[in-house]
């Protein structure tokens, strides 16, 4: 039976219950076990959903898709040597958040949920806003008014209500919640169940490595949603005895806004208080207020894993040389890529026969105002 569990007070919720938060503040965990036989990952539906099974929708007339999903896993070259690189900017709105949205949405559509809210950078608020359309449900998105223009373009072409708040990210996440009070918050980092989407990230790249798993993963940590969802992916995997461990876990801040990163360099269990943010090209990942902040630190731990944080020049070195070999890809991608190669340079010789994965996260065309701006500024 799925159930929704406060991560504070250990309160238990109904599944069918449209909660998004516990009543005590506390942010609610997903407790559900999953059905996997790798010997018969059959399923009418295609893309992601073939794990349908590990997928906790009661009802198949619920489920909102474009068959997104099982993006090509490639071997590529950088700085730092060869990794492989789960190609998820070629999802349908151009990003990796589609997993996290087809769930979340799916889950909105069987809860008898009419409208949403949710707060994004831009990626993310272009996705919910995609599948909120494919479902019918009307929706506002909050996002800073400094965001890439295409991805506002998105937004709104895809018909949700823009709001475009002055200042920081956190301000957006401050002003969402006024509206949160009376609407279901289809948020990204609050709602579990959007994590019952990113999660499946690591079952496909188990699979497309014949079921075992790599030894390295190397993920942005933001808000963390493909991180942790990474983590409950191979973790389920590992309790059905599918997988024997749980890969090393790298998670990538960028230096302008590294509140997690902070906290690790000095062994803290909280996100650290980030006193002021510098602007950064990796917009994705500026989030200096991480609302599962705790559960990432405690994923990296768990995994003897690390977190790093890269420089803006290391982002651009990185999106020059991702863009030299065909890969047109946003700056928050890049500096995932930033930090893998870092990683391999630090650590080269004992990873010499490792298997390390990547990922792109979002791609280029959704950034391109900012990308020529980059362009521009170093000619």
């Amino acid at each position: 039976m799925t159930k929704l569990i406060c991560n504070s007070c250990s309160k238990v919720y109904s599944a069918d219950d449209p909660v998004w938060r516990c009543n005590c503040g506390g942010i609610l965990d997903i407790k559900f076990t999953p059905q996997i036989d790798i010997e018969n990952i059959k399923s009418k539906f295609s893309g992601m959903w073939k794990y349908r099974d590990s997928i906790p929708i009661d009802n198949d007339n619920s489920i909102i898709s474009f068959q997104e999903g099982l993006t090509p896993l490639l071997e590529i070259e950088t700085e730092g040597g060869r990794l492989f690189v789960k190609q998820d900017h070629l999802f349908p709105t151009g990003s990796y958040k589609d997993r996290g949205a087809s769930v979340l949405i799916s889950k909105v559509k069987e809860l008898g949920i009419t409208k949403v809210v949710e707060d994004s950078s831009g990626n993310a608020g272009a996705s919910v806003a995609a599948y909120c359309a494919k479902a019918g449900i009307e929706c506002d998105i909050y996002v800073p008014e400094s965001t890439s223009e295409g991805k506002l373009a998105q937004i709104e072409l895809y018909g949700a209500k823009l709001h475009k708040i002055p200042g920081s990210r956190e301000n957006t996440a401050e002003a969402v919640m006024d509206a949160a009070e009376k609407n279901y918050y289809a948020s990204h980092s609050w709602n579990p169940w959007f994590f019952q989407g990113t999660k499946t990230y690591a079952y496909e790249v188990c699979e497309q490595l014949g079921w075992i798993p790599p030894d390295i993963v190397i993920l942005p940590a933001g808000n963390g949603t493909l991180f942790l969802g990474a983590y409950i992916g191979f973790k389920e995997l590992m309790d059905a005895g599918i997988i024997e461990t749980i890969p090393k876990m790298i998670a990538i801040q960028t230096e302008n806004c590294a509140p997690l990163y902070k906290s690790y360099t000095n062994k803290l269990i909280e996100p650290s208080i980030i006193q002021s943010v510098s602007d950064t090209l990796a917009e994705g990942i500026a989030i200096a207020k991480p609302v599962r902040g705790t559960q990432i630190l405690k994923a990296v731990e768990q995994t003897n894993g690390e977190i790093l944080a890269v420089t803006e020049n290391e982002i651009k070195t990185s999106l020059y040389s991702m863009m030299k070999q065909g890969y047109y890809i946003e700056p928050t991608s890049a500096a995932v890529i930033a930090g893998a190669v870092n990683y391999q340079k630090k650590y080269r010789e004992d990873i010499m026969n490792k298997t390390l994965v990547t990922v792109f996260t979002g791609h280029g065309l959704k950034g391109t105002d900012k990308l020529l701006k980059i362009n521009k500024s170093e000619k």
